[in-house]
Parts: C-alpha cells; structure tokens; sequence
C-alpha cells in the first residue's frame, strides 16, 4: 500500500521513475528503425580449441587492471559479468601474433545521458587497441563511437543494435611485428558486429589508444575490458589462436 501510494504521490507532482530501473527492460518511445535490431543476437559457442575466458559462472580468469586484486565486477543472471565501479578488468593470460576474440555485450538504456555517457565501455584487444562499447543506436558512426577503433577508424556501417539488447563482436587481430627492436608492420585488425563487418585489414598506426595499458608494443598482452562507469554487460568471452 505504501508503495502505491509512492507512485500516485509521484504521478500526482509530475515525477518520472528513475530510468536506471529500466536500463535493461522498457525502451519506451526509442524509435526502432528495424524489428531485428530488438532482437539478441543468436550466442555462438566456443569452438573445441577455444580458450574460453568467460563461461557466464565465474571470474577466475580475471583480474583488476593492477594484476594482482581479483576482478571486482559482479556476476548477473543470464550468465553475465555487469560493470560494478571497480575498475578495468583484464584476463590473467596475455596473448600475442594472430588470433580471433569472440564478445558479446549489452549497453544499458540510459536515455537522461548523452555522447559518450551512454552505456560506454570497451574491449582492449593486447589492453592496447580499444573496440569502442557504446550506445550508438541509429546514429551516423564517428571514430568515437561503438564499433570505432578508438579515434583511429570508424566502423565502415552502423551495426549497432538497440541497447539492452545483446550484441556481439568477432575481432581477428594480428600483433605488431618487429625486427632488431624495430617495428616493420602495424598491428592491424577485422572486426563483425552482429555479423557484419565493420573494420576489414584496419592497420593501427598507434601503439596505445586512449586509456589503454600501454606498454612494449612488441609483447603479448591482455584482453581489457573497461569500466567507464556505465552498467554495460558482457557474456560469452572466448579466444582462438590462429598462429
């Protein structure tokens, strides 16, 4: 009764519910340019030889961004991870040459943000080169927005989902090479949104996008996830090594 009477007093002066409590259900009056783009994406398992790195029933194979505190995200049902204000998480295995990284992710619906405070988040592919995580439904992609290496290459399409809805990256990333100490050949990159592709051979000019861990570009290196201080969510995580 109390509760009721909670939502007639609000209704009564005119309040509107938070939309947090709505991040991942209602989209309200949000135009849907397409029906498929309401619809998950069909989750695609993990081939025989596979490194799985999320299965959905732990984070033991993550850590903070420090390396040594144990991942501070929080498991969801669904068997998924949620940013919980923790920090950037990486995987305990760092990984090098030519390999394929399968994410699949959720914005939350967070209508009262705007730009980049809409479900932002990433995936640091060697925790140096960021795929960017965003709410970019129906817009005209920019190097800052999802799909974009970031501020090096905008995906060639929009292939966003609506958010909330489950959507996926298949990244095939092939390492920088050097010889005597020197680099000789960029690292590059192929990525597919939800199966289309959006980045084809993109070479990476830079050793480190923005925010990323940095380090000697010529050793292996994590996978990143970022924590930007939005509820994105993530499930499904596996790696191939194609060397």
């Amino acid at each position: 009764m109390f509760r009721l009477f909670l939502l007639t007093l609000g209704l009564i002066l005119g309040l509107q519910a938070s939309p947090v409590s709505a991040q991942y259900g209602d989209l309200g009056d949000l135009k849907i340019l397409k029906t498929e783009d309401k619809k998950n994406v069909e989750s695609t398992p993990p081939p025989q030889n596979a490194t799985v790195l999320f299965d959905g029933k732990s984070l033991d194979k993550w850590l903070n961004q420090d390396g040594k505190k144990p991942a501070q995200w929080k498991l969801v049902d669904g068997g998924a991870m949620q940013v919980l204000s923790g920090g950037n998480i990486i995987t305990k295995e760092k990984f090098g040459g030519h390999f394929k990284l399968h994410v699949e992710f959720r914005v939350p619906y967070e209508p009262k943000n705007k730009g980049q405070g809409r479900g932002n988040s990433g995936v640091y592919v060697q925790g140096r080169y960021e795929v960017q995580v965003l709410d970019s439904y129906a817009l005209e992609s920019k190097k800052n927005d999802c799909g974009a290496i970031y501020e090096v290459a905008a995906p060639k399409v929009n292939a966003c989902k609506a958010p909330s809805i489950w959507q996926s990256y298949d990244i095939e990333f092939w390492a920088p090479v050097f010889k005597d100490g020197k680099k000789v050949e960029p690292a590059k990159i192929t990525v597919y949104q939800n199966g289309v592709l959006i980045h084809e051979g993109q070479t990476i000019p830079v050793d480190n996008t923005t925010a990323g861990l940095g380090g000697d570009p010529s050793k292996p290196g994590p996978i990143m996830l970022q924590d930007h201080g939005n509820p994105v969510q993530f499930r499904n995580i596996w790696i191939v090594k194609l060397d």
